[in-house]
């Protein structure tokens, strides 16, 4: 029986750990923090339990398939959200409320925008195009070389060579004539850690997957109980977890790993390894390649760090729903300056997820459990997060103006994470929330690769290697390397 070692328990290492174990492999499991999930993550204080981080997902089949390919019916139960999301603009009275229905959606923006239902579905046609042209040529797919990728970027329809030379905003630009509406369509770019302005414009796919492909969707009982339904699944088959256990340096030969060496010292042997950290800083901090010091890494373009505030509220607000975007009267101005600022913003645009309004479990009766994210630069840019209270009083008094809710009155329990916290338990590089930026010489073959250059037992999953960012980009993830780990290694 071969044995395995991933090092990190995000979603990542977790499926790649239930497609190895149902391949014959012995599997153990390191984990630097003291639960597992990585980003998807829970907090839990005095009865409000919160996701620590995604809040809720797309592609929901790709979850399906995990557990499929194992003879595994799908344990967790998934709900769509409609309205999808509300948006707050700044000096309006009332949230323009996220329809994938485009009748309703016209009717939420019949005031700014004409025929906004004729635009949108012509809008999505030509997004679904590109994402059914390229979905598994480049998206699930390994590629051996740049020339293996540059061919097989050649075999998609030419129609769509324009969208890698235009940002999300100048497709959006030409598309409809409202700016609410184009900062709503714009507004997926932050789901990849980056800004409209900067991110390529065939990234509109993700607006045809939320609005009509397969929608957005959350977990009941929560985000988190995914995680718990892998690890008692994984624990089932024989898996071993080891938790507070960091890999600070590894031990080979020739061409092979044979170990790696925790902070303890203790050394931990295994046929093959998958790394489920950072693709791009593991190769720097752990191995020590030239090509991906500190200073080359701090020269790629890394997506947004997140400052996060977790609030237990006494009390019902009337105003928001599960998911709610709290935006500016700038939103250019704002996107150009928030991701290298070296201090914090005065009037931050931000994101609050309630998930109380869908699951009652998750805070006490009459209370509600409120997630804040609001995008922040890395720790490159602004290292020093002394200013994290002011920031949060800030963020909370913004929110209780705009919902005429007290939230400083009632409030509870509270936990703030800055992109230092981010950093120091994830292991987030500079505390970037999604890992590297999704730029057109950062995807695919450009991408950290998911098999190490050097050694023949050592890959990578997760969203910092290939596809990329995102829930069900990362369960794809977990299906490329176990398709390249069964490749290289039979079974003896």
């Amino acid at each position: 029986m071969k044995k395995s070692l991933i090092i990190g328990s995000g979603l990542g290492g977790l499926a790649t750990a239930l497609r190895l174990v149902n391949k014959g492999y012995k599997v153990t499991i390191l984990e630097k923090h003291s639960t597992p999930g990585g980003r998807m993550n829970v907090i839990e204080m005095d009865g409000f339990r919160f996701d620590m981080g995604p809040s809720f997902m797309s592609m929901t089949y790709e979850f399906d398939e995990l557990f499929n390919s194992v003879g595994i019916k799908n344990p967790v139960e998934f709900e769509e959200l409609e309205p999808l999301y509300q948006v707050f603009f700044e000096g309006k009275e009332k949230p323009r409320r996220i329809f994938k229905d485009l009748l309703k959606l016209q009717d939420e923006f019949a005031d700014v925008e004409p025929n906004l239902a004729i635009k949108v579905d012509k809008y999505l046609k030509r997004a679904g195009e590109f994402w059914h042209d390229t979905e598994d040529k480049v998206v699930k797919s390994n590629f051996d070389s740049v020339l293996s990728y540059l061919l097989s970027l050649s075999s998609v329809p030419w129609k769509h060579i324009p969208y890698l030379y235009r940002t999300m905003w100048s497709e959006v630009e030409k598309k409809f004539e409202s700016e609410e509406v184009r900062i709503v369509f714009s507004l997926v770019a932050f789901f990849l850690g980056a800004t409209p302005f900067q991110t390529p414009a065939i990234y509109s796919l993700l607006n045809y997957t939320e609005m009509r492909h397969n929608g957005y969707w959350r977990i009941k009982c929560g985000m988190y109980r995914l995680i718990e339904e892998l690890v008692k699944i994984l624990k089932s088959k024989g898996v071993e977890f080891y938790f507070n256990t960091e890999v600070k340096s590894v031990g080979y030969s020739n061409d092979k790993l044979t170990e790696v060496v925790d902070l303890s010292g203790k050394k931990w042997k295994a046929d093959i390894f998958i790394s489920n950290a950072d693709a791009a800083s593991f190769r720097g901090e752990i191995l020590g390649r030239k090509k991906f010091s500190e200073e080359k890494l701090d020269k790629m373009h890394w997506t947004l760090a997140p400052f996060t505030i977790y609030l237990g509220v006494k009390g019902k607000i009337k105003n928001i729903e599960h998911h709610n975007y709290f935006l500016g009267s700038n939103f250019r101005g704002y996107a150009d300056t928030i991701f290298t600022s070296s201090i914090s913003p005065k009037k931050p645009y931000y994101y609050v997820n309630v998930l109380s309004k869908s699951d009652i479990t998750c805070a006490p009766e009459g209370c509600e459990n409120l997630f804040i994210l609001c995008p922040a630069p890395d720790l490159r840019f602004k290292k020093d997060w002394s200013d994290k209270d002011e920031l949060a009083n800030n963020i909370i008094n913004n929110l209780s103006a705009r919902t005429g809710f007290d939230i400083q009155a009632n409030t509870l329990v509270k936990k703030i994470l800055t992109p230092n916290d981010w950093a120091d338990t994830l292991n987030l590089y500079k505390g970037s929330g999604l890992g590297l930026a999704h730029d057109i010489n950062q995807v695919g073959a450009f991408r950290p690769k998911n098999k190490d250059e050097y050694y023949n037992n050592l890959y990578y999953v997760g969203a910092s290697t290939i596809p990329g960012t995102g829930l069900p980009m990362v369960v794809i993830s977990s299906r490329l390397v176990t398709e390249r780990i069964f490749n290289d290694h039979s079974i003896s």
